[in-house]
């Protein structure tokens, strides 16, 4: 997928067309080709140096809507789809040479080329060696260029530990050989480019798709919550190396704090949170009470939409929710639905949900789903947190018109992952649902788990997820991330009260009850599933099981798929076509553990990513990850 600043070049060749016109033009064969333009000429210009800012943007991607998510190497969903590295993360045998799955956005060697484009910004924006005199458009390319460059770091230091801090741009003639900082050097550098960031953005105009100083703070609020983990507390992760990779690595600096007052860092933490809390809005987190489950639905999806789904139900005021994000001005650029969609819908299923995340929505009462209660069983999709009819596509769950694409083979348009009994004349035959693996419609791209994901699929029924991209966007920060943050530090730092207060207005807006409770321990449980709920699908689950060290147990648990039979009840026939109908069909739901497309399971040095190999070769300053 392309990202919206693709036309960069374009400003470029335009900026400097304008630029020239006024000139001699007798030698106009001879001048610079529009797409390799001096360097000098573009900080000279502050078109030019708009554009080139404009660039660095490309190194966000299109968020987390690539192919392969993050969900899939994190116990929310499966990848359907062999032989893409994935499956090597999951079973925890990737190594320097064999990296497995590497996104563009946190790519070791991608993330320093954009790191160097900001610090080319900065280095020409802070020298005397520009041609910009206002200072708020310098201000502004400034402040884009610390948010980004801090964006960027942030990503490395969150997968690889901590990284070479590289601040100067560097002549073809250096020595590129460089030395880890150590992890707090890393924070504090994060930091202090968000303070910048914030300082150079504060009263400036926000453009859609631009960075801002509240963007600047969410940064550092997630940045300074995971400083204060457990895994980056090194007594702490310690403790908790059961195999001793951490706790025997000769490194330890590269991987967190070995000393210093953790209190105060769950301090700063809860500050910077707060911090966004006061200067953001959010959407509808001042609930005293919960909202109906219809409302709470939703809210949910007009969350994930963005505000920008013309679907019925969708607010468009809910993209209040959103303090940075990936917009798509091309919807060509978002294929989101087609790449997860149900097959059946001639869609790919790319990221489909595990049961082990269906499992864990709480009943609307707020009492916990259990396959051991009967009642439960016999109707697992009834009654849940209303976010999960936002989230998850199940059996007989109703979804967009099929005949758009497929044909007038589903008129109920509701969603078909099971087998059914249906009659053929004077026969019972046993008949797999459209959205199988066995289904009539196309069968390579079914979904292994039984479940499809909802959250992000536009649900507006006039577009055809296989044939048209979507708007939504994606949210790298939204204001319930700093809410949360500000819940967990509170947790931390013993101050129940207020952690109770915060997570019940979250669970309000999704017409869920309160929780009450005045233990630590408890709640610190609480929030952490609470969490897991509402950012699901969010590039956040991966990071947060690693930062509280709790993987083992929870990204290396084999994956749980769910088998849905529909027998006739005595008495009762259905023909083709089939649809759900529980008067007809007794429904059997029976909970599965496979390893037949990956057999998970965890290895402590997954914690951190290894260095590539040849980063290795070429920087012999650069020492591994433990356990690699």
């Amino acid at each position: 997928m392309k990202p919206i600043f693709r036309n960069t070049y374009i400003l470029i060749a335009i900026a400097l067309t304008a630029s020239l016109s006024g000139g001699c033009k007798k030698d106009f064969l001879a001048v610079t080709p529009p797409t390799q333009i001096p360097s000098e000429l573009v900080w000279k210009d502050p078109a030019l140096a708009q554009a080139f800012v404009t660039e660095i943007y490309n190194g966000l991607g299109s968020g987390g809507f690539s192919e392969q998510m993050l969900s899939s190497v994190s116990d929310e969903s499966l990848f359907t789809h062999p032989n893409r590295g994935i499956d090597l993360i999951n079973s925890g045998i990737i190594n320097p040479t064999t990296l497995g799955w590497v996104d563009d956005t946190w790519a070791y060697s991608k993330m320093y080329n954009r790191i160097r484009a900001c610090n080319i910004t900065i280095e020409r924006l802070t020298g005397t060696d520009n041609g910009i005199s206002d200072q708020n458009v310098k201000d502004q390319l400034l402040g884009e260029a610390h948010f980004l460059r801090a964006y960027f770091y942030h990503q490395l230091v969150r997968f690889y530990g901590s990284v070479p801090l590289i601040t100067k741009v560097y002549a073809l003639d250096e020595d590129y050989s460089a030395k880890r900082a150590t992890y707090e050097e890393c924070v504090n550098f994060i930091v202090k480019d968000c303070d910048n960031a914030v300082k150079e953005l504060t009263g400036k105009a926000t453009q859609k798709g631009r960075t801002s100083s509240l963007a600047a703070l969410a940064l550092k609020s997630r940045v300074l919550l995971y400083a204060a983990s457990d895994l980056h507390d090194i007594p702490t992760a310690k403790s908790k190396s059961k195999t001793g990779v951490i706790s025997g690595y000769a490194n330890p600096e590269y991987l967190g704090y070995l000393s210093g007052d953790r209190m105060q860092r769950w301090k700063l933490a809860q500050d910077a949170a707060k911090a966004v809390m006061d200067a953001g809005t959010g959407y509808k987190l001042s609930l005293s009470t919960q909202v109906s489950a219809a409302d709470g639905r939703n809210n949910y999806k007009s969350i994930a939409m963005g505000g920008e789904s013309k679907a019925p139900g969708i607010d468009a005021s809910a993209g209040a929710e959103l303090i940075f994000a990936r917009y798509f001005i091309d919807r060509s650029d978002n294929r989101y639905g087609r790449a997860n969609g149900p097959n059946g819908y001639h869609n790919w299923a790319g990221n489909t949900p595990i049961g082990l995340l269906v499992d864990d929505y709480e009943m609307v009462d707020g009492t916990k789903f259990s396959w051991t209660n009967d009642a439960q069983k016999a109707a697992p999709y009834q009654n849940r947190d209303p976010r999960f009819y936002a989230t998850v596509l199940y059996d007989g769950a109703g979804w967009k018109p099929r005949d758009k694409v497929s044909g007038g083979v589903d008129p109920a348009n509701q969603i078909q992952t099971g087998e059914y009994d249906l009659t053929e004349g004077n026969n019972v035959i046993s008949f797999k649902g459209l959205d199988t693996r066995g289904s009539s419609i196309e069968n390579w791209n079914g979904s292994w788990t039984g479940y499809y994901t909802h959250k992000f699929i536009d649900p507006d029924p006039s577009i055809v997820d296989a044939s048209m991209p979507q708007f939504v966007p994606w949210p790298f920060f939204r204001y319930t991330e700093a809410v949360m943050n500000y819940i967990e530090a509170s947790i931390e730092l013993g101050q129940v009260d207020q952690a109770v207060l915060w997570l019940n207005r979250i669970r309000f807006r999704a017409g869920m009850p309160a929780v009450t409770t005045a233990s630590q321990t408890e709640m610190r449980e609480i929030y952490r599933h609470e969490r897991r709920i509402e950012m699901v699908y969010e590039e956040q689950r991966y990071h947060d099981a690693r930062r509280w060290m709790i993987a083992e147990e929870t990204l290396g648990r084999k994956t749980t798929y769910i088998k849905v039979t529909g027998k006739f009840k005595t008495g009762q026939s259905m023909s083709q076509p089939y649809h759900y109908d529980p008067s007809v069909y007794n429904y059997t739901y029976t909970p599965t553990t496979e390893t037949a497309q990956e057999n998970r399971q965890w290895a402590e040095k997954v914690y951190f990513r290894p260095f590539e190999r040849d980063e290795i070769f070429k920087n012999k300053e650069l020492k591994q990850n433990p356990g690699y």
